[in-house]
């Protein structure tokens, strides 16, 4: 089975925010890493997205960026996205579906992590 090690960077786009009509933009970086095993390919995404009022939304669909990317063991895919929430603090999680050259299918979790605007959590 393939290792993949998952890293994520968030950002606040202040310049893209509009707060007082209650939306704030985040830009998340994730560096996608194969760590061993047999070749894998990145074919489908799922987020579960909730906001500081509790609101959630998931979002599926097929690879990252318009790109399924396949990775031999030692390599690493970056991208960067955004997500846009009406509260200045959410989370995200997810995983990554990915499949191995001779078919098997897993799961890559994508632990919680914190979208916030600066200085608004403590």
């Amino acid at each position: 089975m393939s290792e993949i090690a998952i890293h994520v960077e968030t950002a606040y786009i202040e310049r893209e925010s509009d707060p007082a009509n209650g939306r704030h933009l985040f830009a998340y970086t994730i560096t996608i890493a194969h760590r061993g095993g047999e070749p894998a390919q990145l074919m489908n995404r799922y987020w579960l997205i909730t906001d500081g009022n509790g609101k959630r939304e998931e979002v599926r669909g097929p690879g990252v960026v318009g790109k399924q990317p396949r990775l031999e063991a030692g390599q690493a895919f970056r991208y960067t996205s955004g997500c846009i929430l009406e509260t200045p603090v959410g989370v995200m999680e997810g995983h990554y579906e990915f499949h191995t050259d001779d078919g098997e299918v897993f799961e890559a979790p994508i632990a919680a992590f914190t979208l916030a605007v600066p200085n608004v959590v403590q």
